[in-house]
């Protein structure tokens, strides 16, 4: 097989996973849990006890680490979920 007879979602399915895993492993070292307590549905606020001003930094944090991302004000305030997260770094 070669790689262009792969589709367009197989083509970056791999990177995808490891952004993923990539802002998973940040937001634990960040916390200093197992990565593995970092599911798409852990609460920033109620199950990491993040504040504004920790979310704030870890979102520098992540941004420092991605050049290419900017994570907006607007998209900032609706985070709440790791997943949530995920999903904004992927658009």
């Amino acid at each position: 097989m070669t790689l262009s007879s792969l589709s367009s979602t197989q083509r970056t399915a791999p990177q995808v996973s490891f952004v993923t895993d990539k802002v998973r492993t940040l937001i634990a070292q960040y916390l200093n849990v197992d990565p593995k307590q970092i599911t798409d549905e852990v609460h920033f606020n109620d199950d990491l006890g993040l504040d504004w001003l920790d979310r704030l930094e870890l979102m520098l944090l992540i941004e420092d680490e991605f050049p290419d991302i900017e994570i907006s004000e607007n998209d900032a305030n609706q985070i709440e979920l790791v997943g949530d997260l995920i999903r904004i770094l992927r658009s």
